[in-house]
Formats: structure tokens, sequence, C-alpha cells
């Protein structure tokens, strides 16, 4: 589960004896996975607070409320539980100057579920050689290296024309297997890794029979997922030149 770290510094606190972040950082994130990401925040001072009345738009300079505690950073953190989060928060070198609140993110979606959903449409897709359904999963600027044509393409119109063409190539339904599929997400982005077999029959009357390495990043576009991009890779033949 996912959790927002909101790193609060305190004006009138003593930081000079606080050891550095950049440990923590680094054990929690490239050592244990724990720790997304996160940033640093700008001085409450060069915040702008913005309010709507009355369908008037109102300004103010600075934060939102005149407190010696300030919001100076966030750590996004991904612990099984909230007692979890809590011990990752404890050792983040601002807690012994200042304070931090832990608040677990509203779960109401299932984006690994979405994204398993959109390999499935491929899948029906290529058997029923569908290509409106495929083309549905992809964002107008995806950028894709096309298996077949070896070459990317870029936005959905070119992706169209390379997939036209390929579908020219085979007869009859397009059997696509999943070998293997590993997904992450977060937040509004998420890649996948999977292995893929193909199998089909050429119009030359010889079989396609092919697993190829897929490697897809997709974006979140409002309330669905889209693939913006895509990267397939076949094994290479010893003694056949690419």
């Amino acid at each position: 589960m996912k959790y927002m770290l909101l790193v609060c510094g305190d004006d009138t606190a003593d930081a000079s004896g606080m050891a550095p972040v950049e440990p923590w950082v680094e054990e929690h994130g490239a050592e244990r996975g724990v720790r997304l990401h996160g940033h640093r925040l700008q001085a409450p001072a060069d915040a702008v607070t913005v309010r709507v009345r009355d369908g008037e738009v109102l300004r103010t300079d600075g934060p939102f409320a005149e407190t010696k505690e300030y919001v100076a950073g966030y750590d996004i953190l991904e612990c099984d539980s909230m007692e979890e989060a809590v011990r990752v928060a404890a050792g983040h070198p601002v807690a012994t100057v200042g304070a931090m609140e832990v608040r677990a993110f509203w779960e109401d979606e299932d984006a690994v579920g979405e994204i398993r959903r959109i390999d499935a449409e491929l899948t029906h897709a290529a058997r029923e050689r569908d290509l409106d359904r495929a083309m549905a999963c992809y964002a107008p600027d995806v950028e894709v290296f096309h298996p077949t044509s070896g070459l990317e393409e870029r936005g959905a119109d070119a992706l169209r024309k390379a997939e036209e063409w390929w579908f020219s190539t085979v007869a009859g339904p397009v059997d696509r297997e999943v070998l293997e599929f590993r997904v992450r997400v977060d937040e509004s982005v998420a890649f996948s890794h999977a292995l893929v077999r193909v199998r089909a029959a050429r119009t030359t009357g010889e079989p396609l029979d092919s697993v190829l390495r897929v490697t897809t990043g997709y974006r979140a576009a409002g309330d669905r997922w889209q693939i913006v991009h895509q990267h397939s890779s076949v094994p290479f033949e010893a003694g056949v030149r690419p």
C-alpha cells in the first residue's frame, strides 16, 4: 500500500545537528525500494494560496496558515502496513527537529488490473485481427519500436500504418500468448515487462513462431490508462544479419 509522508519543518528548531537526508533516501530508495520518489518544496514564503469565492479568484501570497511548522517536502512510500511506514518515517532525519505526517493513499482503483486488461485487449485484437480494438489501447502520442519494421513509429497514425502492413503479411488469426508479465505502477506512470509468443501463418505459407521481449510504458489519462511507449525485441540469430 502507498503512503504519503509529509515532511514538516519547524522554523523555531535548531537543525544544525540534524543528520543529512541523503543516506535515508539511499537506504529506503535504492537499497530497500520502499521510497518510490519524493522532493523538497520551496519555502512557505514563496507559496501562493488560491481561493474562489462567488466566482472570483482570490490569490494570497504565502502559506494557507501562519504556523511555525510547514510542509518542507514529501516522500511516497510503499509499505505493507502503517506500522512499517511509521518506522520508515521515524528514521527520517527531519523527524528529530520537525514532524512527519504519514497518510495512506485512498485506494479506489485497481491500476494493475486495468493494465493487465489492456494487455488482454491486445491479445484479443490480434486473434480477431481487429486493428481498431488494438489502437484503442494506445495514446495519440505513442512511440513504438516496431518489431517487424525495426523502426521507431511516432504517433498513433504511424503505428496504425505499421500494424496494417504487418497484418497484411499474415493470414488468419494471430495467436498472441503471454508467457510472462510483470507490471509496476507508480501513480500516473506504469511499466510492464513481458515475454510474448506470437504464432501465425504467413501469406507466403511459412509459419511464424517467435518469442518477443516487450517493454511497455503506460500513462494515466483521466480515468483510464493508455500505452505511451513500447519496445519489442526478438532473439538475434547467429549468422543472420539484421
